[in-house]
């Protein structure tokens, strides 16, 4: 076959689709391709400072076709291995660059291993390229990623974190900046998320004598958890489905609107499944690091010799404090020397404030915190300084409170609790919170009138000692289940002691009571079911004797205890008017039922003991409507006697927000296009502001005074200048001339 205007030689692009399609019949122009490579090569050997534009062309060929010629091509990847390691920091940028696309292409068809990649990428990391280490660092992490889709390569990934701990210690801060930065994105991506990475990074990062690979590591300890992956915007948008499907009824059927439905509809089910799918926790670095009391002891070392600008110190401020908190580590030097940035002029004061409560806990010594507290105190909660000022130091004071409530004495409590009549509200609302602390926490270190109402929650409180460990061995408010009726939830202040209402009879009413049956016994009401105030009247009533011959003598005490039940009835006369109705024609069984249920719910709760709870726990598997009844339960014994619900007891996390500490209680200044909208708002329906024109006839003539106000000030200055008002000085002469002419003409 001859072919006319061949072209091969000079087109490469051409040639390579035509290998791809019949690598047999196009052989020879490829190994005619393959031999110009070779000698390009030798040629640029001899200068390989200088740029090739044709041993690149000839090299990128090869890459995209060898796949086709395996056995021809067996030492070309190692060949540009070679020459990117011999000529790595002399090669010209872009060249450098296509030998490493090169070989990522060949990598893509397995046509090198890669370890031996990988490598090779992590040692070009020291060339000063910055778009080269850019364009490495993407590919390195989208390898490993890729090599761990299906399943973790953990041999692999051993003997790559091997190579990147040696990476970390490089002399280059390039390449160990990079190293560290592919480890951090590649735990993020929860590919290298074990120990090992964590206690690299740990133990060479956080201690290195880079300050940006020190700070990246810290960086990395101190971030928050973050997502696997960003969801796409499309599926964090709520879908209106309903609108959707009302529209796409009422317009016209069209193929677009019925794909744009079911796409909405498909939408919607993603977030309905998001909503219903369980939280995934992923725990913090800073739990899988084997040894944190040494590294908290080695990063306060360094801090104190180090001499790092400021933000650093804060990191390691920040650091070391999560590590004693979330370990509960004993770091005694470590207070005094975070008591001397607690000054309000101090910069970053907040932050300081934050990692003095995140480093509380309740195994630390409450003489090492209390110095702490007391400089808090002494500089920040006084009344040369700003309501401000003093919010913050009452709201530090209360954060570290609640990870060590023994660290504040009882004259210092008392104290802080008179600030909650201050004239301010945000110091007033700060004083509050830490009265409500220590009334969850230690009643008896407040006063008398600030512990408020007793609840059952309050008796049961038992202040723990210093190291003192509280162990339940059962479930608290698992007594509620041991009543037979449903727990109810009381809401508002009116349902509370509303049990008895039910029993009323109406001694007014022209029914008689009821005589009741032979054999059985009137139960006596407690306080408790009673809705009288007064304890006399709840003496008064008598029981029902059993006895055959007791019909006229229950007769006469009726006649007598009349007079009694009817005072009760008349001081609650205004609350029971509307459920008495109900009660009237109530008979005697069913009041006498109700009563024995009561008497057997008041057995059972004074048999309520804690062997009768433990056994529950240990034998009975509580379901969700159990826990429920359990968590009602427990909110009820916080409540006051008159049912007013109370602030319940923070719960300590790992970390301090800082919102925490700078919560202050105020009307913070809206800028100016909040406080137009407002203006907008409150002249809404109203009429227009200003003058008002009541004339009858709109087209008559105005008043003198109306054209006034339209004329330009120089035509009427004249008049204006008269009506200056006379000084003082002025009065005084007119007055003294004034008295002269009347004492003339007398």
């Amino acid at each position: 076959m001859v072919r006319h205007n061949n072209q091969l030689p000079d087109n490469l692009p051409q040639l390579q689709n035509l290998i791809k399609r019949d690598p047999e019949s196009y052989r020879e122009e490829f190994l005619q391709q393959y031999q110009h490579f070779l000698s390009v090569l030798d040629v640029f050997r001899l200068e390989p400072d200088k740029e090739s534009k044709g041993l690149c062309e000839s090299m990128m060929f090869l890459a995209q076709v060898a796949q086709c010629y395996v056995e021809e091509l067996k030492t070309f990847p190692q060949t540009i291995v070679d020459l990117l390691k011999t000529h790595s920091t002399t090669l010209d940028p872009g060249m450098r660059n296509t030998f490493c696309r090169a070989l990522i292409l060949l990598r893509n068809k397995n046509l090198i291993s890669p370890l031996d990649l990988l490598e090779l990428f992590f040692e070009l990391l020291r060339c000063p390229d910055k778009a080269l280490r850019t364009f490495l660092e993407g590919h390195i992490i989208t390898d490993i990623k890729n090599m761990n889709a299906k399943h973790k390569d953990m041999k692999l990934n051993s003997t790559l974190q091997n190579f990147m701990y040696t990476m970390l210690k490089d002399a280059n801060p390039k390449a160990a900046k990079m190293s560290i930065d592919i480890m951090i994105e590649l735990y993020k991506k929860r590919i290298w998320d074990d120990t090992k990475t964590v206690n690299v990074i740990a133990s060479v990062g956080c201690f290195s004598k880079v300050t940006k690979v020190m700070v990246a590591a810290l960086k990395f300890f101190l971030g928050t958890d973050e997502e696997n992956e960003k969801e796409s915007d499309d599926s964090d948008k709520e879908v209106d489905l309903k609108g959707i499907m009302m529209t796409n009824r009422v317009n016209k059927k069209t193929k677009k609107r019925k794909r744009q439905l079911d796409a909405a509809k498909k939408l919607y089910n993603q977030a309905q499944k998001k909503k219903t799918k369980a939280v995934s926790f992923n725990f913090s670095a800073l739990h899988l690091v084997h040894n944190p009391q040494g590294l908290a002891e080695n990063l306060f070392k360094q801090l104190q010799n180090g001499n790092e600008r400021f933000e650093v110190k804060l990191m390691h401020l920040d650091m070391i404090s999560r590590l004693i908190g979330i370990h509960e580590l004993f770091l005694f030097s470590f207070y005094p020397y975070i008591t001397r940035f607690i000054q309000p002029h101090q910069r970053q004061v907040t932050r300081i404030l934050q990692f003095a409560a995140q480093s509380s806990h309740e195994l630390v010594p409450p003489e090492l915190i209390e110095p702490v507290i007391k400089t808090l105190v002494n500089n920040f909660v006084t009344e040369r300084n700003s309501s401000d000022v003093m919010a913050i130091g009452l709201n530090a004071a209360r954060e570290i409170c609640i990870r060590c409530p023994l660290a504040m004495n009882e004259d210092l409590l008392r104290d802080l609790t008179m600030y909650k009549n201050y004239k301010e509200k945000s110091v007033m609302m700060a004083a509050k919170s830490l009265i409500l602390l220590y009334r969850e926490q230690i009643p008896t270190l407040l006063a008398k009138k600030d512990r408020g109402r007793p609840t059952e929650a309050s008796v049961e409180i038992k202040p723990k000692k210093y190291g003192e460990v509280q162990a339940l061995d059962y479930i608290p408010g698992t007594e509620a289940l041991l009543n037979t009726s449903p727990a109810v939830e009381i809401d508002n202040d009116e349902e509370v002691n509303n049990s008895s209402d039910s029993d009323w009879v109406d001694v007014e009413s022209d029914e008689e009571l009821p005589e009741p049956k032979k054999g059985i016994t009137m139960i006596k009401q407690s306080p408790e079911d009673d809705n009288s105030d007064d304890d006399g009247d709840s003496e008064s009533e008598g029981e029902w004797e059993t006895d055959s011959d007791a019909g006229s003598d229950s007769s006469d005490d009726e006649e007598e205890e009349a007079p009694k039940q009817k005072k009760v009835k008349t001081s609650n006369e205004d609350r029971s008017n509307n459920k008495q109705k109900g009660s009237k024609k109530q008979n005697t069984e069913s009041e006498v039922k109700h009563n024995e249920r009561k008497q057997t719910e008041q057995n059972v709760t004074t048999l309520t003991s804690k062997e009768a709870v433990q056994e529950l726990a240990l034998t009975k598997i509580f379901t969700d409507a159990d826990f429920q009844r359990i968590e009602q339960e427990q909110i009820k014994k916080k409540m006051t006697h008159n049912s007013k619900k109370r602030q319940l007891e923070k719960e300590k996390s790992e970390f301090v927000k800082l919102d925490d500490i700078e919560m202050i209680y105020k009307k913070r200044k809206t800028d100016k296009e909040a406080r137009l909208e407002s203006m907008k708002k409150g002249r809404e329906g109203r009429d227009k502001f200003g003058y008002k024109d009541n004339r009858h006839d709109p087209f008559c003539s105005k008043t003198n005074s109306e054209k006034r106000k339209n004329k330009n000030f120089n035509m009427i200055r004249h008049k204006a200048r008269g009506k200056v008002k006379k000084s003082f000085r002025e009065k005084q002469i007119a007055l003294r001339k004034h008295l002269m002419h009347m004492q003339k003409m007398k």
